[in-house]
């Protein structure tokens, strides 16, 4: 018998017993649609977190110094310190300007941007009635030149205002409508003073930019706070620490630089050249594009567990198919012993039984497809992802289909085959 008229006589058989062959197909629905729902919530959240983890900066280099991860001792002015005792950081320990001014000249042609930042804290605006809430950040040129904030009135930072340290400043368009009842040309050159754990600050308006509410988790409210940029140095003249160096640098390199290869040769060169010396402090980069491939390897990770937990009731499915093939060649007996009477094979037999095993567990895989899609959507859409369908997914599930029909439906259809068509004939 021809394998289209096996499909056709295994959907014969179906149709004559929709509720049956229903319920022997839930487990490969539940099973599937499990397996479908959950790699589609997992390959959405893949897709978001590359996504922003790629706006971050995927060839984005953080360099800093840390304690290094030995345990041999170090002996300093007559005192000993172990991996658990280590000392704190002095002037000596951190990057300085002419080790950053060495390596940039060496490596001038990989690294695009050298971007310097120093948190101030987060303070409040006052001016009489009127208040804002902001957080006050210092940036080098390169960072303002990197994060190309888009500037509704004013200017940004020029160079005087860096090497001389000037108190001025950039604010968004959202402090503005706070502290100026949203006159850009008012703000503009306006003194304004800033309070920070009960000390105030003065600074003068260079720039508005535009706010992006749609970086915060919530909408704006009159209690929103926002950043406020200032020059690098002036940053650092107010939390006094001109004189210390760098604990942590972020290099952006350009685009045609291996970006995991190139912060190998960053730490060796740092740690070769300028830490070779310090028993207790290193220099470790750690690149973007290594902790977007471990954030993604570890999502694939649960996702993975999830789908074979889920993947359990498939199993159970498998049985159930089995269980009912065998109530069928049960019921089929002096079917088949007629077939073999007139001389059919035990090969065509069998044929005929795995056909219909495979049939219907493809058919139930294939509801269980469009039911994970849909719930699997849903869920993303409600988690607040794109959702984002996996294709392979949906491959593999039909494949896996196909494979439990052959595999459960092997031993009724092998049963079925050796059946004495004399016995077959006379069954009752």
């Amino acid at each position: 018998m021809l394998i289209t008229e096996n499909i056709l006589l295994a959907l014969a058989g179906l149709k004559s017993n929709i509720m049956r062959s229903l319920l022997t197909m839930l487990g490969i629905i539940i099973g599937i649609a499990s397996v479908i729902a959950i790699m589609t919530v997992g390959n959405s959240i893949t897709v978001m977190v590359n996504t922003q983890m790629q706006e971050m900066g995927a060839n984005n280099l953080t360099v800093g110094v840390s304690a290094k991860s030995t345990s041999e001792e170090s002996t300093t002015s007559g005192l000993h310190f172990g991996a658990g005792n280590r000392r704190s950081m002095d002037t000596d320990d951190y990057i300085t300007d002419d080790m950053l001014d060495t390596f940039l000249g060496e490596y001038a042609d990989n690294i695009k941007y050298t971007l310097l930042s120093s948190t101030v804290g987060s303070g409040t605006a006052v001016d009489g009635d009127l208040y804002a809430y902001v957080n006050i950040v210092g940036y080098n040129q390169d960072y303002m030149d990197y994060t190309n904030l888009d500037l509704l009135a004013g200017r940004n930072f020029i160079e005087q205002d860096y090497e001389n340290a000037q108190k001025v400043c950039i604010v968004s368009d959202y402090f503005v409508n706070n502290m100026f009842s949203g006159d850009t040309s008012s703000a503009l050159g306006s003194a304004i003073e800033v309070s920070i754990d009960g000390k105030y600050y003065t600074y003068y308006i260079v720039g508005v930019y535009e706010y992006d509410s749609s970086t915060w988790s919530s909408d704006s409210t009159e209690d929103t706070t926002t950043d406020m940029y200032i020059p690098y140095d002036t940053a650092r003249n107010q939390l006094h620490t001109m004189n210390e160096g760098y604990s942590s640098i972020t290099l952006v390199t350009t685009i045609d630089t291996d970006s995991e290869t190139f912060a190998d040769t960053v730490e060796s060169y740092f740690n070769t050249m300028f830490y070779s010396n310090n028993e207790d402090y290193e220099v470790t980069v750690t690149s973007m594009a290594s902790m977007i491939e471990s954030m993604t390897t570890m999502i694939s990770t649960i996702e993975l567990a999830l789908a074979i937990i889920a993947g359990i009731s498939l199993v159970v499915g498998g049985i159930g198919v089995m269980n009912i093939m065998l109530v069928s060649i049960t019921e089929r007996t002096k079917e088949i012993g007629t077939r073999k009477a007139l001389g059919a094979t035990n090969g065509s037999i069998r044929l005929q039984f795995i056909t219909e095993s495979v049939v219907i567990c493809i058919m139930g895989g294939l509801i269980g497809i469009v039911l994970g899609v849909v719930l699997g959507s849903v869920a993303a859409t409600y988690m607040g992802y794109s959702a984002s369908v996996s294709i392979s997914a949906i491959v593999v599930a039909v494949a896996f289909s196909m494979a439990i029909g052959i595999f459960f439906g092997y031993y009724p259809a092998n049963k079925a085959a050796k059946l004495n068509p004399i016995d077959a004939l006379r069954y009752e």
